[in-house]
């Protein structure tokens, strides 16, 4: 029985990653490291927290002991593990830079020491920086090209785990996703933010005209293509996971408005983002030539979105009241 090292597990993608193991393959154990940061939830795990395949380890991946600890029993990492929020990184970008680039180091140093099969870096199509309207999609020879915090911070890993895979021989591999959406995912995103605002009749902040363009990727999409790569990816490449869902600010907030009946006067325009990236696009043809595809069009992601934040209310406005949350969405939106 092979033993998979998932950090990161208990944020978004993380803990439908878990789930999707866990179910996929029964000859699996999953060891789940979180430190459990502001959007790391033990609750997206409710339903897997008992199965006796399944172990919960809180801690920090930029802690080497630990990271070699656990890599003495681990045959695959998958690594989630990151801040992924682009308004916190313009907050302050201390702790992008040591949990996306340090910590992958400190665990690509423990992996490398300890022999895994292979090691998976989680990454994102920010990397590439920002496209033209009438710009081909990205490919993955595409330079990268990041303009914010995060998205640099996450390029530093990108570079460190290839770096480890050329000098020592670790088989690596990167997958680099369009922005996700589906259950669980943390309420201060785009999609989950405008969809719980619109149930409470509140304003819809909009950056700037709406006009951002983004690639849109159902979250068991990226689940299916993250495995099918762990296995079967070449070690040293890196593979695009997109949705072929693109769609900008205005078309998002006006189809969640039309999902849950609310009226277009709910939408407020807002100062934006410093630096904002106008358009992530992915050519995905290498993970294609491994099988995958997305089984999701757009409206049926966004449909599922919504009906899975309407049916689990008490999930969300139990982020939405606390003091953090409150703390972040005043600083982030005060004064725009």
């Amino acid at each position: 029985m092979k033993t998979v090292l998932i950090t990161g597990g208990a944020g978004f993608i993380g803990s439908n990653f878990v789930r999707h193991m866990l179910t996929t393959h029964e000859d699996y154990r999953v060891v789940n490291l979180d430190k459990l940061t502001y959007a790391g939830n033990l609750d997206n795990l409710r339903d897997v927290e008992e199965n006796p395949r399944y172990a919960f380890v809180q801690g920090d991946i930029c802690n080497g002991e630990l990271a070699n600890h656990l890599m003495q029993n681990i045959d695959l990492v998958v690594n989630f593990a990151a801040e992924s929020h682009v308004d916190r990184s313009i907050m302050g970008a201390e702790e992008f830079m040591r949990s996306n680039a340090l910590g992958v180091y400190t665990l690509l140093d423990a992996a490398r020491l300890h022999g895994v099969e292979r090691f998976l870096q989680v990454s994102t199509d920010e990397v590439y920086g920002s496209l033209g309207a009438d710009e081909a999609p990205w490919t993955e020879e595409a330079p990268l090209a990041p303009r914010n915090p995060y998205s640099v911070a996450k390029a530093s890993g990108d570079m460190m785990a290839r770096a480890f895979a050329v000098t020592y021989g670790l088989p690596v591999v990167v997958t680099r996703a369009s922005n996700n959406i589906g259950a669980f995912q943390y309420p201060e995103k785009r999609v989950p933010l405008f969809v719980t605002h619109a149930i409470d009749d509140l304003p819809l902040p909009v950056y700037g005209k709406g006009e951002a363009i983004r690639d849109h990727l159902y979250v068991t999409d990226h689940c299916e293509a993250i495995d099918l790569v762990l296995h079967k990816g070449e070690p040293g490449e890196a593979y695009n996971v997109g949705g072929e869902n693109e769609a900008n600010g205005m078309e998002v907030v006006e189809k969640i408005l039309g999902l849950l009946e609310k009226p277009e006067d709910l939408i407020q325009y807002v100062k934006d983002r410093p630096g904002h990236d106008m358009r992530y696009s992915l050519d995905s043809s290498r993970i294609k030539a491994l099988g995958w595809a997305p089984k999701y069009g757009f409206d049926d992601s966004l449909r599922l979105t919504v009906e899975w934040y309407l049916g689990n209310e008490s999930w969300w406005r139990k982020i939405g009241e606390s003091a953090s949350y409150r703390e972040y969405y005043e600083k982030n939106y005060k004064n725009r």
